[in-house]
């Protein structure tokens, strides 16, 4: 058992994996780090966490895990921070969306204080925020990638895995560029095509609004998703998201040939080849 789990950030992730390490005891004692006083009290009142602190190294003090939940930018900043405050034996984690540079910067700090660090992404959320929406089963059945590199400690990749799955994911790995480019295609791409989904009614008519049931509802959710934290991503993943946007692209230029070719056997056939692709998820 974790005995000390120092949680920094406590949104919608964060405040997450304290539920549920507090619904599963997977540690004696849970500390909760945020710069804002206000925004840890609910997480305090609600029991998820034992204390709660607005001092980087006051929260990490003591601490024999360390899960870093804040948004990616802000995490890549505070990464040094983050390493002069952690206990010599602390593993470190993390719950960003983007991996590559946020491992770069933790194996720079290595070479000149040795930690723990392995990269975590759980593939779960919702386009909504804060402490208020955090759940103990946020994790349950939520593929959680795990990107450790050749210069990752093969015992602090077992304990963060262990974690995971105790917290109810299905872990499976990656190295850091390739998990960067697979969450382009699947996470941070869908979100862009949300967004042009919604501009594209815009610019044909914002009328048609009026008349959006739920297939469009649920098909552009996420657009509704906080501008800041996503802009982010979208900065911190620019390369791959760029790969990404540039396959879509490819994509729909196909549908819209094969749309204007006026030849139903055609378009039907490209539609079942899309939709076996698809029936394959599950």
């Amino acid at each position: 058992m974790i005995r000390r789990l120092a949680i920094v950030g406590l949104g919608l992730l964060g405040g997450s994996v304290a539920k549920a390490a507090r619904a599963e005891s997977l540690a004696r004692e849970i500390v909760g780090v945020g710069r804002n006083p206000a925004s840890l009290a609910p997480a305090l009142s609600e029991g998820a966490v034992d204390r709660v602190t607005t001092d980087l190294r006051d929260g990490l003090t003591g601490a024999d895990m360390v899960v870093l939940a804040t948004p990616v930018a802000t995490l890549e900043h505070q990464m040094p921070a983050v390493w002069r405050a952690a206990e010599p034996q602390a593993l470190i984690t993390d719950v960003g969306s983007t991996k590559a540079a946020i491992v770069r910067v933790a194996e720079t700090l290595s070479a000149s204080r040795p930690l723990d660090f392995v990269g975590s992404h759980p593939m779960a959320g919702s386009n909504l925020s804060g402490f208020a929406v955090a759940r103990a089963d946020l994790f349950r059945d939520a593929r959680i990638i795990v990107t450790p590199t050749d210069r990752t400690a093969r015992e602090a990749v077992k304990r963060v895995t262990e974690f995971w799955e105790a917290a109810g994911g299905q872990v499976v790995t990656m190295d850091p560029a390739t998990h960067d480019r697979a969450v382009a295609a699947i996470s941070h791409l869908p979100h862009l095509v949300a967004d042009a989904l919604v501009d594209a009614v815009v610019r044909m008519d914002p009328q048609f609004f009026d008349v959006a049931a739920r297939g469009f509802k649920d098909t552009t959710r996420i657009a509704a998703s906080s501008p800041t934290v996503w802009r982010e991503i979208f900065e911190e993943n620019r390369e791959a998201l760029a790969e990404a946007v540039a396959a879509f692209r490819a994509a729909l230029d196909n549908l819209e040939g094969v749309l204007r070719s006026g030849d139903a056997s055609r378009i039907e056939a490209e539609l079942e080849r899309i939709r076996m692709i698809r029936a394959r998820l599950g």
